[in-house]
């Protein structure tokens, strides 16, 4: 019998949770793999790309290579109650969701995560860049990836202590150059497989075919209005379009137009020049403080409100239990309503929130 530690790890069929796997073996764990048999749209059952029956047949391979036990597990209902339906809804309601963060609080690290430590593991690791520091004082803090270009901090900012003390996170000290060499020299048989960046329950990485196809009704067109009142032109329905949108908007103009606001009760669109995109601030809910401490008072942070943004300096201060407002320095282009807010204090993650609006 083993009195090695279990760390069951999120496999993917990809370089970074195989390359994550080989390491922890390494490093003389008891090394378990799990990937999750995700929801497809009806007719396209193979179009998952979390879980495609070649991405399957990947981590069973790399499994086989280590040596390791490797098993699949359905998530297909909590999967889709969770992320799809979020999807759903938030663009029915108007607004731009990131729907990687649902998966990774719902499915990753609450569904998966359970069955990791029935199966009697200590840990559940997984292939993001991000690091975690243990304080006997604090508790446990999550800090970015090392690589700037791949760091996940920000669609894992929804973790709470509980779920961070059966975290590990093998790769947040390494960048992607060196994860591909490292698989190569592990010689495993992804080293140089490609990586998507796409929503990966997509068919046809199209948003907007899959709503037409899920959601009657979608195609709403309304009027495209300036912010005078004059209408310019007509939208083909509101979900088809997201804050700072430049390109498809369908009418003519001697200046570049950009979405401004989408009005759901009138079924409107906003748009106007680059000049009259910028908002100072934005309210967000549904908040996770990683800390599990609840700020009492106004703090100065870095705020992220997309994954690929630029951290921006603002005050962000506490309305209720559960709704901040953040006030900006200077103007922010892009703030839409369904991303995610994530507060930083330098390296580390404060927290964030659910964008609800921007004045």
């Amino acid at each position: 019998m083993s009195n090695r530690a279990r760390v069951v790890v999120a496999m993917s069929g990809g370089v970074d949770s195989s390359v994550a796997a080989a390491l922890l073996l390494q490093q003389g764990y008891d090394v378990v793999g799990m990937m999750l048999r995700l929801w497809s749209e009806a007719g396209n059952d193979a179009s998952n790309r979390c879980c495609t029956p070649d991405a399957m047949a990947m981590a069973r391979q790399v499994a086989a290579n280590l040596g390791i036990p490797f098993y699949a597990v359905d998530a297909k209902e909590v999967f889709r109650s969770q992320v799809v339906k979020y999807f759903i809804d938030s663009y029915t309601q108007g607004d731009t969701p990131n729907p990687c963060l649902v998966c990774n609080r719902h499915v990753r690290w609450e569904f998966l995560l359970e069955r990791a430590l029935a199966l009697g593991a200590s840990a559940m690791a997984t292939g993001h860049y991000v690091r975690l520091q243990h304080d006997s004082q604090i508790g446990y803090r999550l800090l970015k990836g090392v690589d700037p270009l791949k760091d996940q901090s920000y669609v894992l900012h929804v973790l709470n202590q509980q779920q961070l003390a059966h975290a590990f996170f093998p790769l947040g000290d390494l960048t992607k150059p060196q994860v591909r060499q490292l698989a190569r020299d592990f010689k495993l048989p992804v080293a140089e497989r490609a990586e998507s960046q796409d929503l990966c329950f997509l068919a046809d990485n199209d948003y907007r075919s899959f709503l037409v196809r899920n959601v009657p009704g979608i195609e709403n067109p309304g009027p495209i209005l300036t912010r005078d009142g004059k209408e310019i032109g007509r939208h083909q329905g509101l979900a088809f379009y997201t804050i700072g949108q430049r390109k498809g908007l369908g009418v003519a103009s001697q200046i570049p137009l950009y979405v401004l606001e989408k009005d759901v009760a009138g079924n409107t669109l906003m748009v106007g020049p680059v000049e009259q995109l910028g908002k100072r601030l934005l309210l967000a809910g549904q908040l996770n403080w990683v800390s599990s401490e609840v700020p009492t008072q106004r703090f100065r942070a870095q705020v992220k409100i997309r994954y690929k943004a630029q951290p921006a300096w603002g005050d962000v201060s506490l309305l209720t239990k559960d709704q901040v407002q953040v006030r900006f320095d200077e103007p922010l282009r892009d703030i839409t309503p369904g991303q995610a807010a994530v507060f930083y204090d330098g390296e580390y993650v404060i927290g964030g929130g659910i964008i609800l609006s921007a004045e």
